[in-house]
């Protein structure tokens, strides 16, 4: 294994072991006002939450990964410069100013993580699982990588490297996953659907051919 650290100076709204930031306090206040007055349905803001986590970000981080597994030039690019590779497709913003991909290869598998906050790519990933927050997360993905990849049901051989990224409000991570075998003359969408918000964390691999 492999563990790359930075020094954090963290500028996101959550500060491990620090209370919420005013803006957060404001908005949570807000959202209580208006669910109170019927202007705003929970269930619904639960919907708009699950979808910019789960769907609509990692949609663009796909599109990225994607685009990198049709296009050599993109993908030496996106190695070299992922910031402005990234903001080649139109994915850039708070949370995404400064980025770096590592890339999946055989005998080596790249894991993120954020050890003392939950800094994270918002641009390409959306919003961030709460398991991405947690303490234990943060912690054993360092600890112990391999039995977190375990948990998440990814067993690598045992002569896999595992390296282990420490994102900063400085710098934010993504993993190029490996493409799938069986997937040559794939269109860019086609092989986008294959692309999990996991597999760009490190907790995940690409979907394989039929298991969609």
């Amino acid at each position: 294994m492999s563990t790359h650290d930075h020094d954090h100076d963290h500028d996101d709204d959550h500060h491990h072991g620090a209370p919420p930031s005013p803006m957060a306090e404001r908005v949570k206040k807000l959202e209580t006002v208006l669910v109170e007055k019927g202007y705003v349905d929970p269930a619904a803001l639960d919907v708009f939450i699950d979808t910019y986590e789960n769907k609509v970000g990692p949609r663009n981080g796909a599109h990225v990964v994607a685009h990198a597994w049709r296009d050599e030039e993109f993908r030496a690019w996106l190695l070299e410069d992922a910031t402005a590779a990234i903001a080649s497709l139109g994915y850039s913003g708070r949370q995404g100013e400064h980025m770096k991909v590592v890339e999946n290869k055989p005998g080596v598998h790249n894991l993120i993580v954020c050890t003392l906050c939950s800094c994270y790519p918002w641009s390409v990933l959306g919003l961030p699982p709460v398991w991405y927050k947690s303490a234990p997360y943060r912690s054993r993905a360092v600890i112990d990588p391999r039995g977190v990849l375990a948990e998440f049901g990814v067993t690598l051989p045992p002569d896999t490297e595992i390296q282990v990224w420490d994102s900063t409000a400085e710098l934010r991570y993504l993993v190029l996953p490996q493409r799938p075998d069986g997937t040559k003359g794939w269109s860019e969408m086609a092989l986008a659907q294959l692309v999990t918000r996991d597999a760009m964390i490190g907790t995940g691999l690409a979907i394989q051919p039929g298991g969609l």
